[in-house]
């Protein structure tokens, strides 16, 4: 039976918890044991992406220590494992940020890399790593799917949650009128340019 690590990330633990539950709920069904470090914090990309990197670093590598230590239900295994994430964002923040925040650091280069090879976006752990597409989820309606910049850009992530609705059973899947163009929240950007985000929003939901 495999564990993972749950890395639940701000917006989720803040505002979106059932979110949390729900990603326990469905990787518990598969068979999967579920660790949550109680200390984990924001993975640093609002950080990042403002161009603080000495705060960045800082709570990289708090984040890199925390999902480190193994999991009581994995202390006789010799290998640390796998994090999972329901955000795309944090998830290309550790996999890819966080190799180069470390660059010219190899102590914590090496060890942010370990990091990166083993953390992984919800939709793509139970593709690419568990082998499963249905996970007997049931919904009579309309689904579309809008792919995130940073999950479908960044990480080159749109299969896998595609084949997961597409196994959802009663759904009819529509496409998305112009899906690839970004919601507006952007990461900061929604804080520094609010009213263009507001219009980007609005289209978005216009093509909803």
């Amino acid at each position: 039976m495999p564990t993972v690590q749950l890395f639940v990330t701000c917006l989720v633990d803040t505002f979106y918890p059932e979110v949390g539950d729900a990603i326990v709920d469905v990787l518990s069904r598969l068979g999967v044991t579920v660790d949550f470090a109680p200390d984990q914090t924001c993975c640093g990309q609002p950080q990042f992406n403002a161009g603080l990197r000495s705060d960045a670093r800082q709570m990289a590598e708090h984040m890199i220590e925390v999902f480190e230590r193994l999991p009581k239900s994995s202390e006789n295994s010799e290998v640390l494992p796998d994090i999972v994430s329901p955000s795309g964002s944090c998830v290309h923040m550790m996999r890819v940020n966080y190799p180069e925040l470390f660059a010219d650091d190899p102590a914590w280069l090496a060890r942010a890399q370990s990091l990166a090879a083993r953390t992984f976006e919800f939709s793509e752990y139970l593709v690419d790593k568990l082998g499963v597409t249905d996970v007997g989820a049931h919904w009579d309606g309309t689904l579309t799917y809008h792919p995130s910049c940073h999950l479908s850009r960044g990480l080159g992530v749109d299969r896998q949650p595609r084949a997961l609705l597409a196994a959802v059973k009663g759904a009819q899947i529509v496409e998305l009128p112009h899906a690839d163009e970004c919601c507006g929240f952007g990461g900061i950007f929604s804080v520094t340019h609010p009213e263009v985000s507001k219009e980007m929003l609005l289209n978005k939901i216009g093509n909803l």
